[in-house]
């Protein structure tokens, strides 16, 4: 890259940094990439580490040392996510919403990608402390929520299926009962995709009583592997805790009251947002 002025090597800097969510640089990189010395690439660092605390962005974290560099992770201060979530309460409110089983229409939502890449920072944020190693999810509408917090996480993401794909080689199925029904579904997962004793972070889009989640969280047993947390964008609050399945899990909207005779629906802040000791 040809030597820039400090105003356009910011610039590009920032955009570096934001493009590679937990990844150690190092300062070489950069002082190869734009032909200045360590010192001048530090004093760059500094200014863009206070921009991104304060406009929240995130951390831009320094590791000193032979092997050291900087390393940004992306974060969501939670009254901003607060605010985003109140405005998609009131979107999920909208009667035309509501479907048979107490579910709620939400895939014009999830299929928006600038939202998505929010609720996927809210979740890496969320989970931002914990190991883990790769981010999981049940096809489908799990699918862009699990790439979304990935992608703010730098992490793989292992998708369970419906049905066994020839194309994935030998795989483990396990049944799981879901649904107010209790019905019994299958879910498969390929040996390949996801290597023994990870630590794994699952997410879903709607959570229910838990079937689903705990399903997946049956199906790691088979692969050693720990759960490292559960995020939901959306739970059902007309569930006891004596119906819930799971417990350990972070949401971040619930849908607190359906009445089908009226077309009312009540969606507040789900856990993530109540105070915790």
């Amino acid at each position: 890259m040809k030597k820039l002025k400090r105003s356009a090597r910011l610039v590009d800097m920032t955009q570096f940094l934001l493009a590679r969510p937990h990844t150690l640089v190092p300062l070489t990189k950069f002082a190869e990439r734009y032909s200045a010395a360590k010192s001048s690439i530090s004093e760059d660092l500094v200014i863009i580490k206070e921009v991104f605390e304060e406009e929240g962005m995130g951390e831009l974290l320094t590791l000193a040392g032979a092997a050291g560099g900087v390393k940004f992770i992306p974060k969501m201060p939670k009254e901003t996510a607060l605010a985003v979530i109140r405005d998609v309460c009131v979107s999920l409110e909208q009667p035309e919403r509501i479907l048979p089983g107490g579910y709620l229409y939400m895939t014009d939502l999830i299929g928006q990608p600038a939202f998505m890449n929010e609720i996927g920072k809210m979740f890496a944020t969320a989970f931002a402390d914990r190991q883990i190693d790769v981010v999981m999810t049940v096809e489908t509408k799990g699918i862009p929520l699990a790439y979304a917090t990935g992608a703010q996480l730098n992490l793989p993401v292992v998708l369970v299926r419906r049905d066994q794909k020839a194309t994935e080689g030998s795989a483990v199925s396990i049944n799981y009962v879901s649904g107010s029904n209790k019905s019994l579904h299958t879910m498969i997962l390929a040996r390949r995709a996801l290597k023994e004793q990870s630590r794994v972070l699952i997410v879903d889009d709607f959570m229910k009583a838990g079937g689903t989640v705990q399903g997946m969280i049956d199906l790691l047993k088979e692969f050693d592997a720990t759960v490292a947390g559960v995020g939901v964008f959306v739970e059902s609050g007309d569930i006891g805790s004596e119906e819930r399945l799971l417990h350990d899990y972070i949401s971040l909207a619930k849908l607190s009251k359906v009445d089908y005779k009226t077309k009312q629906i009540s969606v507040v802040p789900g856990n993530y947002f109540e105070e915790r000791e």
